[in-house]
């Protein structure tokens, strides 16, 4: 919610807001992946050296 330009907090009663299917189409398109194929080698071979539970 805008007041004077600043954000205000909502009620902690009140719904949050709907997210929908275009919501989530629009944020795979517009989000890069965090892991890359260096990270998964990575882990492979810890799980490889010290087994699933670390």
């Amino acid at each position: 919610l805008m007041v004077d330009d600043l954000l205000t907090p909502c009620s902690p009663g009140d719904p949050g807001p709907i997210v929908c299917m275009s919501d989530m189409l629009r944020s795979l398109s517009t989000t890069r992946p965090t892991v890359n194929t260096e990270d998964l080698f990575k882990l492979r071979k810890f799980t490889e050296d010290f087994g699933q539970e670390g």
